[in-house]
């Protein structure tokens, strides 16, 4: 078997023989005249035409002397075409013979027919080249088998694997549906900075740079929430952005370190409407792109259009583990991570919200969902508002599906001084060696001074969509970040 380079170096032998035909074999235009799935729904029609033109990537060659069929796609369908040497040019075919390889995309200009075997087909009468290729597509049945090759080399991937490609085309409907539904029920469409000063709106550890024409080093979003929220301030009523946000923290299964997520705002509105909001948004979203609203997710049989539980965070924990984490301090919550066999970082300013947290995230993996996560503790969420009925508690909920969050709203916290306080309590945490408890960013809260009215706010991430898909995050992005390849 040749190697990569033998046919590299044949294919480029190919290339120089199309140019010393005076051929381009790279032209910037194509005469094309219809898409290879228009001309499958429209051949009865466009057979009646003594001539046509197609383009696209060849799939397949299969030589008998003077006949060669092969196989054309152009991303939207796979089409036969077919070369009769004594039917065309035959210095014309001969070249298609010598110079052609799969890979290669070419035009071809001929008329429709079916052949003996009832397969619809072009006959071609002339070709042109449109692209050479000079590396050779991976084998149709090998492909590449592993999943880093895969990753690496998502273009060939989504080439010979449909799964990936539907991939693709499914994330484009996801994050499409969100847009129809929130635009449908007048929310804005924002864009909002990526570089901050400080970040803020999760408890995550940034990504830092410096910004050279400032001469100051900046930060990436971790989320873009504080940014929306002054356009509450401003006095928008509905609004929402879906982009990028980036968290320097581990990779695994379902955390990525940049990746998209949509955040929506909206005033005169409370947690509790927004649950069901939600429950309408997710359930719309899931009917469009996966037309069902029931999934197989993990080991878990998720059915959104099920009725959605609630659970209390305080009762589920003190359910699963016997410990009540309103009057717990950290040493009794040490002690049940680890009876628990919880692995967890006791390092990096270990304290007792990432202890408590740890624990719920060990109850959570059992709950199947959907359902809403409510009564959660004021330490922690420094962005939500208190409850009136219990001030230790915030008027937050996250949705919990096949033992995850998969998105968390709150009634948000507009009483600047409240909000200084928090972030207070979040500075000290980060003193303490808590990368990821949030800075504290006095220009938002001199926003909240102006007045914010009561808002109803919620985010959510592409992990909702790879879990629908029940893959692995990384395998749900179109092109995720890779080490470089050691050369």
């Amino acid at each position: 078997m040749a190697s990569f380079f033998e046919i590299r170096n044949t294919r480029i032998e190919k290339l120089k023989l199309l140019q010393a035909k005076g051929l381009n074999p790279y032209p910037a235009k194509t005469a094309r005249e219809y898409s290879l799935q228009t001309v499958i729904e429209k051949f009865d029609e466009l057979s009646q035409l003594p001539q046509l033109v197609l383009a696209g990537r060849v799939m397949a060659i299969r030589g008998q002397g003077a006949l060669v069929f092969f196989n054309l796609n152009d991303g939207t369908a796979t089409f036969q075409g077919l070369l009769k040497k004594d039917e065309m040019d035959a210095e014309s075919f001969d070249l298609f013979v010598n110079t052609v390889d799969m890979g290669d995309f070419v035009e071809i200009n001929g008329f429709l027919f079916v052949t003996k075997k009832g397969q619809p087909t072009l006959q071609v009468k002339a070709w042109k080249m449109l692209t050479k290729s000079l590396s050779p597509l991976p084998d149709k049945w090998d492909g590449l088998q592993d999943e880093e090759g895969r990753l690496r080399k998502r273009y060939l991937d989504v080439i010979f694997n449909p799964e990936a490609k539907e991939i693709i085309i499914k994330r484009t409907k996801f994050w499409r549906a969100f847009r129809e539904f929130l635009n449908t029920r007048d929310f804005m469409e924002v864009e909002t900075p990526i570089l901050e000063n400080t970040t803020g709106g999760a408890e995550a550890k940034p990504f830092s740079t410096h910004h050279n024409a400032l001469n100051m080093d900046v930060f990436l979003r971790i989320s873009p929430e504080l940014w929306l929220k002054r356009l509450m301030v401003a006095g928008f009523s509905k609004v929402y952005e879906i982009g990028r946000v980036f968290r320097n923290e581990g990779m695994d299964a379902e955390h990525l370190q940049d990746y998209t997520q949509m955040e929506c705002y909206q005033a005169y509105s409370d947690y509790e409407q927004g649950m069901k909001f939600v429950t309408e948004m997710y359930r719309y979203v899931a009917e469009k792109t996966f037309n069902t609203l029931k999934f197989k997710i993990k080991d878990f049989e998720v059915d959104l259009g099920a009725e959605w539980e609630t659970y209390d965070f305080v009762a589920t924990i003190k359910k699963m583990t016997g410990v009540d984490v309103l009057t717990a301090d950290l040493k009794l919550i040490e002690k049940k991570l680890r009876e628990l066999k919880v692995e967890y970082d006791s390092k990096n300013g270990f304290n007792l919200t990432r202890g408590v947290d740890n624990l719920w995230k060990y109850c959570r993996k059992q709950i199947a969902g959907p359902g809403f996560l409510i009564n959660v503790p004021v330490m922690m969420e420094p962005l939500a508002k208190r409850m009136e009925s219990n001030p230790n508690l915030v008027e937050r909920f996250q949705i919990i599906l096949a033992g995850s969050e998969m998105g968390k709203g709150f009634s948000e916290l507009n009483d600047p001084l409240d909000q200084m306080g928090r972030f207070m309590e979040q500075a000290k945490l980060r003193e303490a060696g808590d990368e990821e408890a949030q800075m504290t960013d006095g220009d938002f809260v001199e926003a909240l001074e102006h007045g914010m009215p009561p808002t109803f706010g919620f985010g959510l991430s592409e992990r909702l969509f790879s879990f629908l898909c029940d893959k692995p995050a990384r395998e749900c992005q179109i092109f995720p970040l890779l080490k470089p390849k050691k050369n």
